[in-house]
């Protein structure tokens, strides 16, 4: 069944989302949309390439929360509620530590054997506190997301930044690696590989390249048994979230697509742009988010974020 805004491929599709309700377009007038977090009732998000983070609330729209955010890509919460963000212009994983100051921050990760980091580019914080991140090179490619470098690691890694402080490079054989997610109950990580689309610098789409969302078995900071969850087309996987039952829900080019816990696809979320990422946020925490393009989205939902249906105050170890 289609309709002009949805794609249903599984009759639990319609289930999941209210097909009589168009996607809501809440933002607009940026250049490129990503990170989007709900935090204290209101969006937050990145326009990377005009270097700052805006907030959305349903009564005041947006504004700018941020007015220079380091290029800053992917947010996250984490365990105390607090954001974590991937800058590409630092090329570190920070943590603001007071919502009200922006230079209070707390680097998490930005060096790696004594190199500097790629442009570190999604996170997500696991109920133990690690915080796990990927380092493509998108915000040293160009000036338009960060600032033209060469790689020192001279790799693209998904990293684990333990409480302790300790980082680890738990994957090294991504072309792009780029969002990144937990199942439900931890013990599998999926991450995306964005290869085919070369970054801001060099557009189109390669599909002798990566572009597919791969998954792992995760015993504490090690990954095995790597192996591909879903190949995305058209375009590629950028940013994802996982629901409540492990459903997963990825930016594409033609908007978001549903995928099953076995990697089948549900149903579609059509928009007329590139989608890069998507939370789910509001004062119910069913309804997504999704930045695309130069906008931001919402669509209402019967699901929830698998992160925050954890006990995350009682962080344990996997």
């Amino acid at each position: 069944m289609t309709t002009p805004h949805f794609i249903t491929v599984d009759a639990r599709f319609r289930e999941f989302i209210d097909t009589n309700r168009p996607p809501d377009q809440i933002a607009d007038g940026c250049i490129w949309t990503e990170g989007p977090v709900w935090l204290d009732s209101g969006l937050y998000f990145n326009d990377i390439p005009n270097k700052r983070m805006m907030r959305w609330t349903e009564g005041a729209g947006v504004s700018v929360a941020l007015a220079n955010s380091e290029f800053a890509n992917g947010n996250t919460l984490d365990l105390k509620n607090r954001m974590v963000s991937c800058e590409h212009g630092g090329r570190r994983v920070i943590r603001r530590v007071d919502p009200n100051d922006p230079k209070a921050i707390e680097i998490i990760a930005d060096r790696f054997d004594g190199k500097r980091l790629n442009s570190p580019n999604d996170v997500v914080v696991r109920s133990d506190g690690a915080v796990w991140f990927t380092d493509p090179p998108y915000g040293i490619n160009s000036d338009v997301e960060g600032y033209p470098a060469e790689s020192e690691i001279g790799s693209c890694n998904v990293f684990c930044a333990m409480p302790d402080g300790t980082l680890h490079a738990v994957a090294t054989d991504f072309d792009k690696p780029n969002g990144l997610a937990f199942s439900p109950d931890e013990r599998r990580l999926y991450v995306a590989d964005s290869g085919a689309i070369r970054g801001a610098s060099f557009p189109g789409i390669d599909y002798d390249l990566p572009h597919h969302i791969r998954v792992f078995d995760v015993e504490g900071t090690k990954l095995s048994n790597g192996r591909v969850f879903a190949v995305i087309a058209p375009g590629v996987p950028d940013g994802f979230r996982v629901d409540h039952e492990g459903f997963v829900w990825t930016s594409a080019l033609d908007g978001i697509h549903c995928l099953s816990p076995e990697g089948a696809l549900i149903g579609k979320i059509w928009l007329p742009q590139q989608t890069s990422n998507i939370c789910f946020g509001g004062d119910d925490g069913k309804t997504l988010f999704i930045t695309s393009s130069d906008k931001v989205y919402r669509v209402h939902s019967t699901r929830r974020d698998a992160a925050h249906m954890l006990k995350r105050n009682e962080g344990k170890s996997r």
